[in-house]
């Protein structure tokens, strides 16, 4: 039975619309290169006990290749169980549970169905296998899988496979009924500022939650107030929280960081010390996400972070070429000696064994 926006709880609604951390949920494998259930349970545990307001689940960070295995249904499974079996600290409260929708207008309808049957509140739909598309076919792609699951679209870089986007495309994407919300990932100030514009044109700022995906730009695109003009008259729109890759590893401290951003931005006391955050965030996520090697090593520079806290028992995925690049261990040194206020390790290190149960 597809799934509306007026059918999610309304705690779920109120807090992607105030906005929360959504991590990019990894995939733990073996040293066969297998699924480890207890692994991703363990992760999906760290996140909810670290603060997390949601999760993404079959997105990039998870690797699309987990649907040429027989992995989809099983990993969104797990993630979806383990939330809702898990006693969280400080107690229960609501989350997001947003299912990644990746291929063909019939694949990813399809993956709409499953994750709606899972249980899961919105899909995150990435249109990388439409490059070649025109607006008008990108736009009834976007329908057909609306017509089953809230949707968050998605502006995905195109160092990882993105395509570009146009202002048009984004007005009209931000018209369709059952859309909810927009990560933002293009790592691009202009491209950025390009779905703001689409979803001011399309007078969304209200229904259409917009998150940054800008794992380049964390804190000041949660700062800035972003302005477009609407009929002639300035519109300002938030970007309210996040769903990112670099929020999988050291989340709690992403956590901390948005409450401490939300509360700046509420009291309008926007201080030097916070905005230098933004840089230190990037300087992280560039040995993180392998920015010297064009990120070829993104996903195991996540896993790496996660295994040297114990979390994951090595880097693996699915393809093996996917592996850490040249100097990237050290880049990963560098900023972990560098920056230790912006690791979680003694949080991980004090909980290891109850996730791991």
């Amino acid at each position: 039975m597809a799934l509306q926006i007026s059918d999610l709880p309304l705690p779920v609604r109120d807090l992607l619309f105030d906005g929360t951390v959504i991590p990019a949920h990894p995939l733990a494998l073996n040293a066969a290169r297998e699924f480890d259930p207890g692994r991703q349970r363990a992760l999906t545990r760290y996140y909810i006990d670290a603060g997390s307001g949601g999760l993404a689940v079959g997105v990039h960070a998870t690797q699309f290749e987990i649907r040429d295995v027989g992995l989809y249904e099983p990993v969104l499974e797990c993630a979806m169980e383990t939330a809702t079996d898990w006693e969280p600290l400080g107690g229960a409260r609501p989350l997001i549970m947003i299912a990644g929708l990746a291929g063909g207008t019939a694949q990813v309808v399809e993956e709409a169905k499953t994750a709606v049957s899972i249980g899961y509140h919105a899909g995150l739909l990435s249109l990388a296998a439409m490059k070649g598309s025109s607006d008008d076919e990108l736009i009834a792609h976007c329908e057909a899988v609306a017509a089953e699951i809230p949707l968050v679209g998605f502006y995905l870089q195109p160092a990882v496979g993105g395509i570009h986007l146009s202002v048009d495309f984004w007005r009209r994407f931000a018209q369709i009924e059952n859309v909810i919300g927009v990560k933002t990932a293009p790592f691009n100030r202009y491209r950025t500022l390009d779905v703001i514009r689409g979803v001011v044109e399309a007078g969304a700022e209200g229904r259409v939650a917009v998150y940054t995906g800008n794992d380049d730009h964390i804190v000041l695109d949660l700062l800035e107030p972003f302005t477009s003009l609407r009929d002639g008259e300035e519109v300002r729109v938030r970007i309210r929280g996040g769903l990112l890759g670099h929020w999988s590893v050291w989340t709690k401290k992403a956590v901390e960081q948005l409450g401490r951003i939300h509360a700046a931005v509420d009291n309008a006391l926007i201080d030097a010390d916070l905005l230098a955050l933004n840089s230190k965030i990037t300087d992280c996520n560039r040995a993180v996400f392998d920015v010297e090697n064009d990120f070829a090593g993104c996903i195991p520079g996540c896993h790496e972070i996660l295994r040297r806290q114990g979390l994951l028992e090595g880097t693996w995925c699915l393809n093996p070429d996917e592996i850490l690049s040249p100097g990237q261990s050290g880049e990963l040194d560098r900023v972990q000696e560098g920056y230790p206020e912006m690791n979680d390790d003694d949080f991980v290190a004090e909980n290891l064994s109850r996730w791991l149960v």
